[in-house]
Parts: structure tokens; sequence; C-alpha cells
């Protein structure tokens, strides 16, 4: 954990950070607000704060997570409001009210939702990324496919029809000598590009 030792505007600079990354989310100051690792220079990071840095001081803590920006891709974005960090702004609205309060950082999809997946292929199918596993009827026009990870590639060892929520394992790929759970939902770093299928 680091600590604050300079602020201009939105942007950051915390000392004590070694080992933190380039794009890695920090959660700063005492609110926890959600930032991102934009300059390394030896072990100070300089961060872009992507919330009203205002009260912030010197001295408050900087943690890294470990994990770069993140997007959650699956059944649950359509209709859906989201701030440019994909925060559901309902969501924030329930806790806070009108405006938005800082470091406040919930779930992207809903978690408690159940979605009836149709398998599109069956156990013992050789896969590769970006192949579509099965569908989700995500609202009356929408036909959501699911797809395979796109790292992932290799033969279904399991594939199951039924209500799952986007955190629940519905199938796995034995994918290179190890088992890969498979999920509605699938969670991508915004800055890496994303492969695709033609």
């Amino acid at each position: 954990m680091g600590r604050i030792v300079r602020i201009t505007g939105p942007v950051v600079v915390a000392e004590g950070m070694k080992g933190t990354g380039m794009y890695e989310v920090v959660r700063v100051g005492e609110m926890g607000l959600i930032g991102e690792v934009i300059g390394l220079r030896g072990e100070q990071a300089i961060v872009q704060v992507y919330e009203e840095t205002a009260g912030l001081r010197p001295g408050e803590p900087v943690t890294a997570t470990g994990r770069p920006l993140s997007a959650e891709l699956g059944p649950g974005l359509v209709g859906s409001i989201y701030d440019g960090i994909q925060r559901p702004l309902p969501e924030i609205r329930k806790k806070g009210g009108d405006f938005v309060e800082r470091g406040i950082y919930p779930f992207a999809l809903p978690r408690d939702k159940k979605w009836k997946f149709v398998p599109t292929l069956k156990k013992g199918e050789e896969v590769k990324g970006g192949e579509i596993l099965g569908t989700v009827k995500e609202t009356e026009l929408l036909e959501h496919r699911i797809l395979v990870p796109p790292d992932v590639s290799g033969k279904i060892t399991e594939l199951n029809e039924g209500s799952f929520t986007v955190e629940e394992p519905l199938g796995e790929v034995k994918s290179g000598g190890e088992k890969v759970e498979l999920r509605l939902m699938q969670v991508w770093p915004v800055r890496k590009p994303r492969p695709y299928r033609t």
C-alpha cells in the first residue's frame, strides 16, 4: 500500500507503489476512489482518478488491486445505464440518491438474476475461443450469444442447459491440460483488444 504525495486535479502521485503495474486499478484515499496507474517512476505511481478528488489529502492510502481496468461482458448489459468505468448508475442512485457518491463501485452485471441458457454445442465437442456455446434470451428481441473465452480452446467436458447467474459455472472445457469453467459472464481488460471471429 502506498501513500498520496501530490494531488493535481484528477491526477494523484503516490509513493511506496513498488510492484504496481501500468494500467492497474487502484483505490485512492480513505474513500477508496477508483483510479488507474498511468505512469511509473521508481516506486512512485502516477494515477488518473476517475472520480472527483476534492477532499483528498497527502498521506492518505493508495491500494493496488492487482487487476487492470476491465469490463464485465454478459447478460444484463442491455437496458443498463453506465458511467465511463461501467458503474451502473441506477444501482448507485439506489445507494446514494441523485448524486454519484464517491467510492461506490457496484457490480456492472446483476449477480442475483438467473438467465435461461440454451447450449448450441455438446459435451465432447472441440472448441476454440470465440465460438458460440449457447444463447440467452436477454430481451424479447435480443438473443445474447455466450462465447468460448478468447484464450480457451479444447474439448467440452461439461455443458448444461438451465438457469444460471452470471457467476455460476454452466460447463467446463479441458484446455491445455487444465479444466476451465465456463460462465455467462467474462471480464475483459478495456485496454486489451478483444479478438473476434468473422
